[in-house]
């Protein structure tokens, strides 16, 4: 179902690049083959290049150009071992600038360690939209068991991005019990955000899914309209889907 909608989602003629998508460094950027996906418990042995690349980071990060930081914690910080940078990390996620604070939290999820899931939770109500769609990935990311009132305050979020990118997730995750908050976002004010709902309603729930597709049909945005309607007819076109059959009640 997942690689479903993966390839749906993808191949959409009207998909519109997201430019705070654009902005996040990747997850798994910078992950080399030989690093692993969770950190030692034991500290990372302390070598005269760690003490000076830390030494320069330390420098860096005190920085007034936040561009300056946000390259600290991208070249230094990422390529060190969790036990050296944590303290640091931890300290920069309190900066003033919201792009380096998206780095920060960006480079703990590199990591792929599950004891950075306060720091995930706590920046899920950044000031910044684009720190916490860092933080929504990387709790999406860890499979966290997410509490679906945690999910509902997203529902009114100031920035349709992250309220775009949190119906995009769902989709990508089988979570139970979103139902309802799929339905409420393929109502959403911002046409975008309810492209992205229908696609997940589409995917975990078909019949839900077409039924909301078959009243979007007098949606008040045109391209709305026109989308549903070629969803609905690729429907038409499947050989016993679930969603022919739906339709054909």
């Amino acid at each position: 179902m997942t690689d479903r909608f993966r390839l749906i989602y993808l191949k959409s003629a009207e998909m519109e690049n997201n430019p705070l998508d654009q902005t996040l460094p990747s997850p798994n950027k910078g992950k080399g083959p030989g690093r692993p996906s969770t950190p030692s418990p034991n500290p990372a042995p302390e070598t005269h290049a760690t003490r000076e690349i830390l030494k320069q980071a330390k420098a860096d990060l005190k920085h007034p150009d936040p561009k300056v930081r946000i390259i600290s914690v991208k070249y230094y910080l990422e390529k060190s071992h969790l036990s050296i940078t944590m303290p640091l990390l931890q300290e920069i996620l309190s900066d003033p600038d919201s792009g380096v604070r998206a780095q920060a939290l960006s480079t703990l999820v590199t990591f792929g360690s599950p004891i950075i899931s306060p720091f995930l939770k706590k920046h899920l109500r950044d000031p910044d939209p684009m720190v916490r769609m860092v933080a929504l990935k990387g709790m999406f990311r860890f499979k966290e068991k997410i509490d679906l009132n945690l999910l509902m305050q997203f529902l009114s979020d100031d920035s349709p991005w992250v309220r775009r990118k949190v119906a995009t997730l769902l989709g990508w995750n089988q979570i139970e019990g979103v139902l309802p908050i799929l339905v409420e976002m393929s109502e959403d004010e911002d046409p975008k955000v309810r492209k992205a709902a229908l696609f997940s309603l589409v995917t975990l729930y078909p019949e839900e899914g077409v039924q909301r597709l078959m009243e979007t049909m007098t949606d008040l945005d045109p391209n709305i309209r026109k989308w549903a309607r070629d969803q609905l007819n690729r429907m038409l076109e499947r050989p016993a889907t679930k969603a022919t059959i739906f339709l054909s009640r």
